[in-house]
C-alpha cells in the first residue's frame, strides 16, 4: 500500500487531524466509558506496543498508565473517547501512541478487545472474509480444491470450505485469524452472542501512518475467551491467498524520537435477538466511521450499455454445436453463471429484428443441445458439440452440472419469455422453449419433494443430487415463482415458498451466510448466493404480496451489503487503479476463497435492491446499488482516457484487487483480459435500473446514472427537473416517475421497457417536464 514518510511534522499533523475528526457534538471523556460499554459483553480494551522479529511477536507491553518505558524508550499514550450522537450504545475512540524519547525497532501498536465468558457458538463476522467464524470443515490447499469421493451422493456431507482463515471447528483447539484491512469489504470485526443477546461491532480505517491496519481474532484452547485486535500496521505471519497461504512480508516499522501514530475506531455494543439483528445493524453503520464515499460520474449508463452491446453483438458465432453469443473469451459455451443465456437478455431488449432472431437461435441451441433427460441442463458445451462436465470424481463418472446454473436457466428463460410478450413478439415463442422451462421447473419440484433441498451439483441424466448442502440453489425459488405464474402451476409456487423459507432459516438466520454458487469454489460463503437469494425473496414478495418476504429481503440485503466495499480504498499510487484515481466503493467481493472484488454482481443488475428501496423507502438500498453501478463504471475500459483491461472498448474484467491475496504486485492492478459476465451485468444495470427515480408527490429524487438532477419546479402540469451531464459522453437517461401510492405495488420484470428517456449531450444542462402520467418532454437546454 501507499507508504507515507515519517517525520515529526507529519506525525504531529496526523495527531491534530485525528483529534479534529472527532464529532463536533461529542462530549470527551476518558477510557472508562469505553471499558464500561465493553463490560456488557464481558470485554475489556487493552492498548499495547508490540516488538517483532520479522513477523514473530517477541514482546508485548500493555499501557497500564499513560506513560510506558522500555529499553530506554519513553512512550506516551493519549486516549480520547466521544459519545456518538443518536447511538447510546456506541463510542468513538482515538488513541495516540507517541515515542517521546529513544528508538524502538520493529514495533507496532495495537488496540485489543479481550472477551471472557466467550462461547464457540458466537457468530463471528468480518465482512467479505469471515462468516460464522468460517468454522467449517476445510479441504485442499489451493484454488478450487476437488471434492473427495466420500462427499458424492452423500446427504450428510457437512458444509465444506477451502483452506481459508478460520476459527477451529474442533473443540479444545486454539485458533487465530490474521487479516489486513484491505482483505475486507469494510474494515470491521463483529460478533453476536446468543448467550447474552448482544452484538458487537468495531469499525476502523484502512490505514495509519505506517500503512494498512491489521485485524486479528484469536480464540484460546478452551474456546471460552477470545481476543479481537486492531494492529497498526498489519503484522500477519501468513497472508491468505485463494485457498492457501503465503508469507505476508509484513514489516513492523522502526520508530525514532518524536514519531507518533493515531489509531482510531468506533465500538458498538447493542441488544440483538439473533444474527439478523447484527447484519441489519452492520448495514446501517458500515459507512459511519469511514464516512461518505464519493462515486464519480464519468460513464453514463447508456454509454456503457452501447459499448458492451457492441462487444456482445460482435461475439455471436455459428459453430458445429449451434449459434450463440459467446459467454467467454473462447468459442465454447457456458450456460448461466457467467452469462450464457443471460447476455442474450440485453440483446433482446434492443428490440430489433437482427438481435431478436439471434436470441431465438441461441434459445433453440440451448433447448436442443443441453437439456438432460431429467429436465436439468448440462452446464456447458464445446464449440464442437461435446458436453462439458463439472465437478467430476473418478469414482462417479456420471456427468454433473451446477445447480446454480440451472437456477439461472429457469429464471432467465422465464424472463426472456415475458420480454418477448412485453415487446409484442409473443408469437415468436416456440413450444420447445416453454416445454424446456416446464421440464426444468418440474425437475426442481421433484428434487425438493425427494430431498428437501436442491443441492450444489446435480446429474442431468438422472436428476440425482451429486453434492448436497450449500445454498447453491438460492435463485431457484425466483425461477419457480415466475414459472408458476406464467404456466399457472400453483405447486411450483408452494415449492418456491417452502425452499426459500428453508434456506432463509437454515443459512441466513442460523449461520449468517449463504454460499456454494460459484463454479470455482467449494461451499464457501460467497456474494453470488447472497444476491441470488435476494432475487428469490423479492420474487416471492412480488407474486404473493406477503410482506413477510419483504422483511426477509431486508435482512438478506444487509447480508449482501457485507460483500460490497463501503468506502473508497487507497490503492498504491503507481498501480493502475491508483493512477486512474478510481473510487471503488461498491465493488463486490466474490467469495471467502476468491479474495478479490469485482465490478458488479455475477450475473445480475441487482434490480431487486432497487425494488426493495422502492417498497421500503430505505435509502441505504439505493446507496448500495448506486455504489455498485459506479464501481462497475470505474472498471470499464474506455480508451483513450480510462484504460483498464487493455482490451476492447467497453470491456471489463472481474478483478478489482485491494488485497495482497495474489501478491503485493497485484494490488490495484487490472488483469489484461475481459470477462463476459462483468460486461453483461453492466448492460443489465443500464436496462433494469432507472437512471433517475422520482416520487412526484413526496419530491423524493434519487439519481443512479452519471448525471446530476434537481427538482426546480412543480405545479399542475407536473414536475420540472434540471439534468446536468458533466461527462464527455452523450447520455440517454431513463426516468421512472410515480407517486408514493403507486410505489406500494411491487415492480415487475419488464417495466423498464416503458421508462421514458431524456437525451443529455456531453456537458449539457437540460430541463425536462414530467407529466403526472410519468411521461416527459424537454423544455430547453443550455
Amino acid at each position: 500500500m501507499r507508504s507515507i514518510k515519517k517525520n515529526k511534522q507529519i506525525s504531529c499533523l496526523l495527531l491534530i487531524l485525528a483529534f479534529a475528526q472527532l464529532p463536533a457534538y461529542a462530549q470527551l471523556s476518558d477510557e472508562a466509558e469505553a471499558q464500561q460499554l465493553l463490560k456488557t459483553v464481558s470485554g475489556r480494551m487493552r492498548l499495547s506496543i508490540q516488538q517483532y522479529s520479522g513477523t514473530n511477536l517477541v514482546n508485548e507491553e500493555q499501557f497500564k498508565q499513560k506513560q510506558l518505558q522500555r529499553n530506554g524508550a519513553n512512550w506516551q499514550l493519549k486516549v480520547q473517547t466521544a459519545k456518538v450522537a443518536g447511538e447510546p450504545e456506541a463510542i468513538d475512540v482515538t488513541t495516540s501512541f507517541i515515542l517521546e524519547k529513544g528508538v524502538a525497532a520493529s514495533t507496532a501498536v495495537s488496540a485489543s478487545f479481550d472477551f471472557s465468558n466467550w462461547s464457540r457458538d458466537n457468530y463471528v463476522l468480518v465482512p467479505a472474509s469471515i462468516y460464522n467464524g468460517n468454522r467449517y470443515h476445510a479441504i485442499g490447499n489451493g484454488y478450487n480444491p476437488p471434492y473427495p469421493a466420500e462427499m458424492y451422493y452423500n446427504p450428510n456431507v457437512p458444509l465444506t470450505i477451502s483452506n481459508n482463515p478460520r476459527l477451529a471447528i474442533e473443540t479444545g483447539k486454539a485458533s487465530r485469524i490474521e487479516l489486513q484491512s484491505t482483505s475486507t469489504a469494510t474494515p470491521a470485526m463483529c460478533f453476536y452472542s446468543p448467550k447474552v443477546k448482544k452484538g458487537f461491532i468495531v469499525l476502523t480505517s484502512q490505514q495509519s501512518t505506517f500503512g494498512n491496519n491489521g485485524l486479528s481474532i484469536a480464540e484460546n484452547t478452551a474456546q471460552d475467551s477470545c481476543n479481537f485486535s486492531i494492529t497498526a500496521p498489519a503484522m500477519r505471519k501468513l497472508a491468505a491467498g485463494f485457498g492457501d497461504y503465503h508469507a505476508s512480508g509484513d514489516k513492523a516499522p522502526d520508530w525514532k524520537s518524536g514519531d507518533a501514530l493515531a489509531l482510531s475506531f468506533r465500538v458498538y455494543v447493542f441488544a440483538a435477538n439473533g444474527i439478523p439483528d447484527l447484519l441489519t445493524k452492520f448495514m446501517k453503520v458500515r459507512k459511519a466511521f469511514t464516512g461518505t464515499n464519493h462515486p464519480r460520474n464519468q460513464l453514463p449508463m447508456s454509454k456503457g450499455l452501447e459499448l458492451a452491446r457492441t462487444i456482445c453483438g460482435n461475439n455471436f458465432i455459428t459453430v458445429p454445436a449451434g449459434s450463440y453469443y459467446t459467454p467467454e473469451n473462447g468459442n465454447d459455451f457456458q450456460l448461466g453463471w457467467v452469462s450464457g443465456m443471460i447476455n442474450t437478455y440485453p440483446m433482446l431488449a434492443m428490440n430489433n429484428e437482427k438481435e431478436r432472431n439471434r436470441v431465438a437461435a441461441e434459445l433453440d441451441f440451448v433447448m436442443n443441445k443441453l437439456q438432460g433427460k431429467s429436465g436439468y441442463f448440462y452446464g456447458g458445451i464445446t464449440a464442437k458439440g461435446e458436453i462439458r462436465p463439472e465437478e467430476m470424481n473418478a469414482a462417479y463418472p456420471e456427468i454433473q452440472a451446477m445447480v446454480r446454473k440451472n437456477g439461472d436457466v429457469l429464471l432467465w428463460l422465464m424472463k426472456h419469455l415475458m420480454l418477448f410478450k412485453a415487446q409484442g413478439y409473443g408469437n415468436m415463442i416456440k413450444p420447445e422453449w416453454e416445454d424446456g422451462a416446464r421440464k426444468l421447473a418440474a425437475a426442481f419440484t421433484n428434487t425438493w419433494k425427494k430431498d428437501g433441498e436442491f443441492g450444489q451439483f446435480i446429474a442431468p441424466a438422472t436428476g440425482k443430487i451429486a453434492i448436497y448442502n450449500s445454498t447453491a440453489g438460492a435463485i431457484v425459488p425466483a425461477g419457480l415463482a415466475v414459472a408458476s405464474a406464467y404456466f399457472k402451476q400453483p405447486e411450483w409456487l408452494a415449492v418456491a415458498k417452502a425452499s426459500a423459507s428453508f434456506y432463509y432459516n437454515r443459512d441466513v438466520v442460523s449461520q449468517g451466510l449463504t454460499g456454494g454458487a460459484c463454479g470455482d469454489i467449494s461451499m464457501d460463503a460467497d456474494s453470488e448466493t447472497a444476491f441470488g437469494f435476494m432475487e428469490s425473496l423479492m420474487a416471492l414478495y412480488y407474486y404473493t404480496g406477503d410482506k413477510s418476504w419483504l422483511n426477509k429481503a431486508e435482512v438478506q440485503a444487509a447480508l449482501c451489503a457485507t460483500w460490497a466495499i463501503s468506502y473508497d480504498p487507497v490503492f498504491p499510487v503507481k498501480s493502475q487503479i491508483g493512477q486512474l484515481k478510481c473510487n471503488m466503493a461498491g465493488a463486490v467481493w466474490a467469495s471467502i476463497q476468491n479474495k478479490h472484488a469485482a465490478p458488479g454482481v455475477c450475473t445480475s443488475s441487482a434490480d431487486y435492491l432497487f425494488k426493495l428501496f422502492r417498497a421500503t423507502g430505505n435509502k441505504l438500498y439505493a446507496d448500495l446499488i448506486r455504489d455498485m453501478q459506479h464501481a462497475y463504471a470505474e472498471a470499464v475500459n474506455v480508451p483513450p482516457y480510462h484504460i483498464t483491461t487493455n482490451n476492447l472498448p467497453g470491456s471489463s474484467m472481474e478483478r478489482i484487487q485491494p488485497s495482497d491475496a495474489e501478491g503485493k504486485g497485484s494490488i490495484g492492478n487490472f488483469i489484461n483480459t475481459r470477462n463476459s459476465w462483468t460486461e453483461t451485468n453492466g448492460m443489465l444495470m443500464a436496462l433494469e435500473l432507472p437512471g433517475i427515480y422520482l416520487q412526484t408527490d413526496k419530491k423524493k429524487l434519487y439519481v443512479f446514472d452519471h448525471v446530476s438532477a434537481q427538482i426546480i419546479k412543480q405545479d399542475a402540469n407536473g414536475t420540472v427537473l434540471e439534468l446536468k451531464n458533466e461527462t464527455i459522453h452523450d447520455a440517454e437517461v431513463t426516468l421512472f416517475a410515480e407517486t408514493s401510492a403507486a410505489a406500494i405495488k411491487p415492480l415487475g420484470y419488464s417495466n423498464f421497457i416503458k421508462w421514458p428517456k431524456a437525451s443529455v449531450k456531453a456537458g449539457e444542462i437540460i430541463k425536462v417536464q414530467i407529466a403526472k402520467n410519468g411521461m416527459l418532454s424537454p423544455l430547453r437546454s443550455s
